[in-house]
């Protein structure tokens, strides 16, 4: 069974590759020798490096109290998310699965092997607590591919204890400073053996836009980066990792269909079709999600002596039975063949894209006519479904508003960089727009989820009562929504390209 560790790490080098004396940095009263480990360590990539060109590194390694198989996943810079799996002599599928969406097909070859005599040392407090482990290690680096190849080097490397206060690192810092120890160049041992080994492969920069077309693929390759980048966050069931993976889903899907003069339709609406099932899917887990928490947060405000209890009991399993499903069901989605060739597929769109006449014209004109266009259709939706008397054809009318709502807030997302403050001002008011008509739209379905659990309530002998009372609220909610919406649209379309 695989654990996650989060890890805050520091690495260094010294000409004279020495450790200072840390006693007194921060809270440090002691720095205890704990003697020299033996690791041995085999990094496995695919043969293009694509784990290396994201930052992750994944390693089977012996020695030390750690030994099995790790992958790390890059939080922020000195920051890691080490997931780690049982020693075996193949790569566990749990590990696998967290990396099928930069590897695919392709198969992972060990790359290089990393062996290191670990000099240990622990900072400690006054009273013997673990703050931060500090060694020296003595690294032999030898590339398994290719023509081969051998690199020593000496680094120092501090880790912060689990729950230490980061601030420690800082100050270990100043220290190693003054000693003369500069921060290490390379953002990992396996970065800094690629490097010296001449077998590093860093991908080309994307150019600064210019054109319609740079513009444009600027913000769908934005989106392809993020779904791939997701993936691992969402197996693990990372909070709020379904929804940017759905949003960026969208935005893609949006971007495709905004600017249909500038990427050819004949090859982009297949891919199109294939997001909307991705974001079909990523909604059964998402929308699980959004309303569990909207009913139970409903339900703790009502008053005990309404007979909540039994609810609070329904809910609950209703929640954990419905969420449970969707994940695993998510899980499986992930791995799908069709959705890897998804991934392919906007991969192959990005590196070859099917640019019309208009890619190659200045952006300003380009991009403000179609998001004008965008707008203009939300408009005829907004005021069609206003015409409509409260009820269950409205509802829809405007659910379709608030799809069309996000579309036009994608599409001037991505024209900001070329438009400015318009585009910005006027994303600005489409969230606003879609957090209105997000909030009926969640009341439909909460009334509708609510209608079903008070008649499962009422079979099972239960008070139907906490059901009806949330139903009259959540009708109440939505009839404010669509009071504010006439002067929420105003506003936004009042918002102007020029």
């Amino acid at each position: 069974m695989a654990e996650t560790k989060r890890e805050i790490e520091r690495k260094y080098e010294s000409d004279d590759s020495g450790l200072p004396d840390l006693t007194g940095v921060g809270g440090v009263a002691a720095v205890l020798d704990k003697g020299l480990v033996e690791l041995d360590a085999t990094y496995y990539d695919t043969a293009d490096q694509r784990l290396a060109a994201a930052s992750l590194t994944l390693r089977r390694r012996t020695g030390g109290s750690d030994a099995g198989w790790h992958l790390k996943l890059p939080v922020a810079p000195g920051v890691r998310d080490e997931i780690q799996a049982p020693l075996s002599d193949t790569l566990p599928e749990e590990l696998a699965a967290l990396v099928r969406s930069r590897v695919r097909e392709a198969a992972l070859v060990p790359l290089v092997r990393l062996r290191s005599a670990r000099d240990v040392r622990h900072l400690v407090d006054a009273d013997g607590a673990l703050l931060a482990e500090a060694s020296v290690d003595a690294v032999t680096a030898e590339r398994l591919t290719g023509e081969g190849g051998t690199v020593q080097w000496t680094e120092i490397e501090v880790e912060l204890a689990d729950g230490g206060d980061p601030a420690l690192l800082d100050q270990v810092e100043k220290r190693l400073a003054r000693a003369g120890v500069r921060p290490s160049a390379s953002p990992s041992k396996l970065a800094r053996a690629l490097e010296r080994t001449g077998f590093h492969r860093k991908p080309a920069a994307p150019g600064k836009p210019v054109t319609a077309g740079d513009h444009v693929l600027a913000y769908l390759r934005a989106q392809r980066d993020a779904l791939v980048a997701l993936d691992p966050a969402v197996r693990l069931d990372t909070p709020d990792a379904v929804h940017r993976m759905r949003v960026a889903t969208r935005r893609a899907r949006g971007t495709l269909r905004t600017f249909r003069t500038v990427l050819d339709r004949a090859v982009t609406d297949p891919i199109a079709v294939e997001l909307k099932w991705l974001a079909g899917e990523l909604g059964i887990d998402r929308d699980q999600e959004v309303l569990a928490e909207r009913l139970t947060t409903a339900l703790d405000a009502l008053a005990p002596d309404l007979g909540t209890g039994p609810a609070h009991d329904r809910l609950a399993s209703w929640a954990a039975a419905r969420g449970a499903g969707a994940h695993a069901h998510l899980t499986g989605v992930l791995d799908s063949s069709r959705h890897l060739a998804l991934l392919n597929t906007l991969d192959a769109l990005l590196a070859d894209p099917p640019l019309r006449e208009a890619a190659a014209r200045k952006p300003r004109k380009v991009l403000a006519k179609a998001v004008k266009k965008d707008l203009a259709r939300l408009a005829t939706l907004i005021e069609r479904a206003l015409d409509l008397p409260p009820g269950e054809d409205r509802d829809v009318a405007l659910h379709e508003a608030r799809k069309k709502a996000k579309r036009t807030r994608y599409a001037a997302e991505a024209a900001t960089p070329a438009l400015g403050a318009p585009a910005r001002d006027l994303t600005a008011a489409m969230k606003s727009l879609t957090t209105l008509l997000g909030d009926h739209q969640d009341s439909v379905m909460a009334r509708r989820t609510l209608r079903e659990l008070a008649a499962v309530a009422h079979a099972a002998g239960e008070s139907e009562f906490p059901y009806g009372v949330l139903y009259a609220r959540e009708e109440a909610r939505a009839a404010a929504a669509e009071a504010e919406l006439p002067e929420r649209w105003r506003k936004a379309r009042g918002r102007s390209l020029g």
